[in-house]
């Protein structure tokens, strides 16, 4: 009997192919009730799960008896509960890597977009409103030459500093939870605390992972340290930056921009950022390149067939629960 996989979110067609020459293959359908009902009827016999974007927990989870693994197609895996992963010795598996340029790509297509006023200037045209040379309302700020601060020089950390570094002549200071001096010193870069980063920065890029000590990094008091022309970019997830803190710091022009690609909720439908002209906001694309996607994909499916084989994936988050 072929052991029974759960897809619980949309797949590259392909790899939905893949899975159904060789697997029992289960597609969680929104459209026909709770998600979470459906979670609790199909995983009671299912090996494995593959998908992206929802919540799994020990409530959705509660029957999983023969569950062995979660393979996310994607990098971050703050939306499942690794406790209770690690508790029934279930495999979480991730896809790391295939997507540091592209994210590294759309970081700096933000920052350059906050910072030149790309979105509402494209608005203003289009709604007739260039009858004459442009004045300050329309001016922008400068990027090349200027300072870029980086909180989290990981693999996107540091390719986001490469293009600042090799593209932009910027000067680079970078906040890691530890040193990297091989990795700075390529690209000039100076570790500085946070504070320092904060005050320093004329563009302040966030690529930190979601956890316990990044939950809320940028609230009140950071915002206050940045410099009023600094644009303020995250690609990293909504929660690391107070939202409301820094809607209320872009409404008294505190600072001048920010580029967002991620909300404390999402998808992000209602919200005071969508009536300001001073903020980039687009709906969690960071990988989003078919040609990423489907190396996600395929990197997701391999780790799945590892573990149902018996291995252990070579992208776990937990490998030893």
């Amino acid at each position: 009997m072929k052991q029974k996989v759960v897809v619980f979110s949309q797949i590259d067609p392909d790899i939905q192919e893949k899975l159904e020459q060789r697997y029992q293959v289960v597609c969680l359908q929104p459209k026909l009730g709770d998600v979470n009902e459906q979670l609790l009827t199909h995983v009671q016999d299912a090996e494995g799960m593959i998908g992206a974007g929802r919540w799994l927990n020990r409530h959705n989870l509660a029957t999983a008896n023969r569950l062995k693994i979660i393979s996310s197609v994607s990098v971050g895996y703050d939306n499942y509960e690794l406790d209770y992963l690690n508790e029934k010795q279930i495999y979480l598996a991730h896809t790391p890597h295939v997507l540091t340029e592209t994210t590294a790509d759309l970081a700096f297509c933000l920052l350059m977009s906050a910072a030149r006023k790309v979105p509402y200037l494209d608005q203003w045209t289009k709604q007739g409103q260039w009858q004459r040379t442009v004045g300050e309302a329309q001016f922008g700020v400068d990027v090349f030459g200027k300072t870029l601060g980086i909180i989290g020089l990981g693999h996107i950390g540091a390719a986001i500093a490469r293009r600042g570094f090799y593209g932009f002549n910027m000067n680079i200071l970078y906040h890691n939870r530890h040193e990297k001096p091989e990795l700075a010193q390529s690209l000039r870069a100076e570790y500085c605390t946070l504070s320092q980063l904060l005050q320093r920065s004329d563009f302040v890029v966030i690529a930190v992972d979601l956890n316990a000590e990044s939950k809320s990094l940028i609230a009140a008091a950071e915002l206050a340290q940045m410099q009023p022309h600094a644009v303020l970019v995250n690609i990293a997830r909504g929660s690391v930056i107070d939202e409301q803190t820094l809607i209320d710091a872009l409404k008294a022009r505190q600072i001048f921009a920010a580029g967002l690609d991620v909300y404390q909720k999402e998808p992000l439908k209602e919200s005071e950022l969508f009536k300001l002209e001073n903020v980039v906001t687009l709906p969690h694309v960071g990988s989003a390149t078919a040609a990423t996607r489907k190396k996600m994909a395929e990197l997701a499916y391999q780790n799945l067939v590892d573990a149902l084989e018996g291995k252990v994936p070579r992208y776990v988050v937990n490998p030893q629960f």
